[in-house]
């Protein structure tokens, strides 16, 4: 049974497999329309006043709703649309955009623009020196006869998307064929006509425009019919997004593909306009659970037909599809006119989805899961939809530079700053450093001066837990920010979490830098009444002065790692000091330490990483492995695979580099060279990376052990310029495979600006090198485009490499539902 709600008349209509019921406003009667269609209705799309019903065979009727004399009545509409071949799909649609039109209005052909005289809008005041001694233009004699004055030229383009669009009424049908034809409503007129739209062309195109001189060979004809059983059209969807309704999307489900097409104007054809496929990240899946076996055909033929593309209005404040699936999808665009798609993968798969509006549940919605149990939601409003990932925006007021999370007391540490007017500074006087006071007026700009702070922040109420703010001392500089796991003999584990802060005094270049190493410790104290959050506050564990400026720090086994000017120390905390263990001379600058079990990975600004360990038992720190090559190193981390482990740098010319401690190779040395086994020319630099487990939840249990994913970690990095990004290794069968796609997209299609991939994609440096790019990189971005190309090229790339399109679909799927974090 189908319910459809007619809003403009509050009318409520049923529609059964062989009738309708309908309640008229205003009357407690309930009438039915009975219908001898010989065959049961399967699908009904509606619009109003207008309502479309497709039975089993391919028939299409209409019905439209009249109000005579204040009586609504649904009258049968007489439809010439022909049953052969028979229709699979329909959709009924309302335009309000304006671009169904059969003339472009003038408005949108020209530059709209208006006149206005210089008298009407000279308001200026005559300057007087120009008054005394004139213009700086050539002196004229002045005329009896002046000529007029020339009007001024004013563009009033924007008033054309003011205009109001008189609403027009079109039926989409899809038939046996794949061919998709657009009739006007009410007259059902054939508008315009688009063949094999089931090959997922770039741009639709309406046939009616031309004319085919010749009928392809038999050969062609077989294979586009051989197409066009296997990727049959299962349901097509109009609807009106964006700001008003004025972007339409027409959206074509397949077996397992989706396709989303703009409407854009073209001068040509019937209808001015013309369709052009959008990129989205949506990978549609059809539902495993909710089938049901049944003898009875036309049962089974109601079963698939049900509509998987569900539009919805005003959920929290949205408008868009929600696309049901074992990969349900959320389908956003906002007055801004970006197309954003959002997963939903909370419950897993959803059957069945509609908005749902109630005073317990404002601006909700409701669905069946796979084990048809029925959930009722909401969005959450603090979240903004409208960006590629679901985001919140903090305001801070100040500049935040590092943030941990504490775990045991589930808060977060901020440090954050904020650049104050100063007339002070620190001069050198031959022995020690002076502080110098300038006064020059309230008038004279004074440099700002940074001044930082230590607080607690609370994931709760995301704002600073009150009284918890911790002001540093005037020129004092944080330089890094962690959360340590350090001995303590207190705990069962004998590790406890500290917050370790690394500063520095920046009083200038003649003045010898210094630094300070702080270490607190997270509190419960009583709160204070009326404010919960102020339970966690800061103990001071050590706070002492250093020999160096403090650039990063550290933990392994229990003891903190510090870099401190060009030594790295190892320190064991002991009744709340820190008493040396170990230290080694590094090189230039280290400003990045990471520790796995003993193993420390130390960055230099110059001089690219060094490897080294740390042994309890001799308490000795000592070299293991380096690059010998100078690079200057923004980021590092380890990647992991199973029981391989990597070492992943970001430079700053842009590249990523992978290198790897392998000392059974001839060319490491021996193993005191780091061996760089793969490398990638991001274009963008990376200045942060952080590692995430591989998600497992949409994955069989199959493919977690067969893939590997249960002990593969991503590694996410996030760029100077805005992006986010992750880079993860794959099993060999999987490269191999996206290696030969790459290789054959490269030469494929077109290119953003004509730029080749491959060579954008090559390590880059301005210093001559010895060896060959190492590579080894996918180009996921590259590779994903394949999603996007149509039936037949993805029939013809598939064929180049040997392989079939499902396994390249379900490499491109795992990928993304394993990484699907956000």
């Amino acid at each position: 049974m189908f319910v459809i709600v007619v809003l403009k008349h509050t009318l409520i209509i049923k529609v059964l497999i062989k009738q309708i019921f309908w309640r008229p406003r205003g009357t407690n009667q309930l009438q039915h329309i009975p219908l001898e269609l010989g065959s049961p209705i399967v699908h009904v799309s509606s619009v109003d006043p207008y309502l479309s019903i497709l039975t089993v065979d391919g028939q299409v009727l209409t019905l439209m709703l009249r109000e005579t004399r204040g009586v609504a009545k649904l009258v049968i509409s007489k439809s010439t649309l022909s049953n052969s071949p028979p229709v699979t799909t329909i959709c009924m649609y309302r335009d309000v955009s304006g671009l169904f039109t059969y003339k472009i209005p003038e408005d949108f052909t020209h530059v709209p623009e208006h006149f206005v005289s210089e008298h009407d809008t000279k308001t200026e005041v005559e300057n007087e020196d120009d008054l005394l001694y004139g213009d700086d233009s050539d002196f004229k004699m002045p005329t009896l006869n002046p000529p007029p004055p020339k009007p001024k030229i004013y563009y009033n383009w924007w008033k054309k998307y003011l205009l109001d669009i008189r609403p027009s009424y079109w039926l989409f049908v899809v038939r046996d064929n794949s061919n998709l034809e657009i009739y006007s409503v009410p007259d059902f007129k054939l508008c315009y006509y688009i063949t094999n739209l089931c090959f997922g062309h770039k741009v639709l195109v309406d046939s009616l425009e031309s004319v085919t001189l010749m009928n392809s060979s038999g050969a062609s004809a077989a294979h586009e019919a051989n197409i066009q059983r296997q990727y049959e059209v299962k349901e097509i969807l109009m609807v009106a997004l964006g700001n008003h309704g004025t972007r339409p999307l027409l959206m074509v489900r397949l077996d397992h593909d989706l396709y989303i097409y703009e409407v854009f104007r073209f001068p040509r054809g019937n209808l001015k306009m013309r369709f052009r496929k959008l990129k989205h990240s949506l990978i549609y899946s059809p539902n495993v659970a909710g089938k049901i076996d049944t003898e009875d055909s036309d049962f089974f033929a109601i079963q698939e037909r049900i509509i998987k593309m569900r539009y919805f209005t005003n959920i929290a404040g949205y408008n868009g599809v929600f696309v049901c699936g074992s990969n349900p999808h959320w389908i956003f665009m906002t007055a801004r006119g970006e197309l954003r798609t959002h997963p939903m993968t909370i419950d897993g798969e959803v059957l069945s989805f509609a908005p749902f509006n109630n005073v317990n549940c404002p601006q909700g919605f409701l669905y069946f899961n796979k084990k048809s149990e029925l959930r009722i939601g909401v969005l959450p409003t603090h979240l903004s939809y409208d960006a590629s990932w679901p985001v919140r925006k903090v305001p801070l007021r100040c500049t935040p530079h590092f943030v941990t999370y504490h775990l045991e007391s589930k808060t977060y540490c901020l440090v954050t700053s904020i650049a104050e007017p100063s007339n002070k500074y620190y001069k050198f006087n031959g022995e020690d450093k002076e502080l110098s006071v300038e006064d020059k007026g309230d008038r004279f700009p004074y440099p700002l001066q940074e001044k930082f702070s230590l607080m607690l922040f609370s994931p709760v109420s995301w704002d600073v837990i009150p009284n918890t703010r911790i002001d540093l001392d005037e020129w004092e500089h944080v330089n890094c920010l962690k959360n340590v796991a350090l001995a303590y003999e207190g705990t069962r584990s004998g590790l406890k979490g500290y917050i370790a802060v690394g500063t520095n005094y920046n009083y200038g270049e003649d003045v010898t830098s210094r630094g300070r190493i702080l270490i607190y410790d997270i509190i419960e104290v009583v709160p204070e009444p009326g404010q919960p959050l102020t339970k966690n506050r800061f103990k001071e564990i050590y706070a002492k002065d250093q020999k160096g400026p403090v650039t990063a720090l550290s933990q392994v086994k229990g003891f903190l790692v510090s870099a401190v000017g060009q030594k790295i120390y190892i320190w064991q905390l002991k009744d709340n000091d820190l008493v040396g263990v170990a230290f080694i001379d590094t090189q230039i600058y280290t400003h990045q330490i990471l520790t796995i079990k003993s193993m420390i990975l130390v960055a230099d600004v110059y001089k690219s990483i060094s490897l080294l360990r740390f042994q309890e038992e001799y308490r000795t720190l000592s070299l293991v492995s380096r690059d010998f090559r100078p690079c200057e190193v923004f980021a590092v981390e380890y990647m992991i695979d199973n029981t391989t482990m990597g070492f992943l740098v970001s430079d700053s010319e842009k590249n990523l580099v992978l290198y790897m401690y392998q000392p059974e190779s001839r060319e490491s040395l021996g193993g005191q060279r780091l061996l760089r086994k793969a490398d990638f020319h991001l274009g963008q630099t990376i200045n942060t990376f952080f590692r995430i487990r591989c998600k497992l939840g949409e994955l069989g249990e199959d493919k977690k052990h067969l893939t590997g994913a249960d002990k593969r970690h991503i590694t996410m990095f996030a760029t100077l310029d805005g992006g986010l990004g992750y880079i993860m290794p794959v099993p060999e069968k999987t490269y191999r495979r996206l290696l030969m796609l790459q290789n054959v997209l490269v030469s494929q299609g077109a290119h953003i600006a004509g730029l080749n991939p491959k060579a954008f994609r090559t390590y880059k440096s301005w210093r001559k090198v010895q060896t060959n790019p190492a590579r080894s990189v996918i180009d996921g971005e590259l590779v994903y485009n394949y999603l996007h190309l149509s039936i037949p090229e993805k029939m013809e790339v598939s064929k180049k490499i040997g392989t079939k399109i499902e396994e390249l679909l379900d490499d491109l799927s795992d990928i993304q539902k394993i990484t699907n974090h956000f």
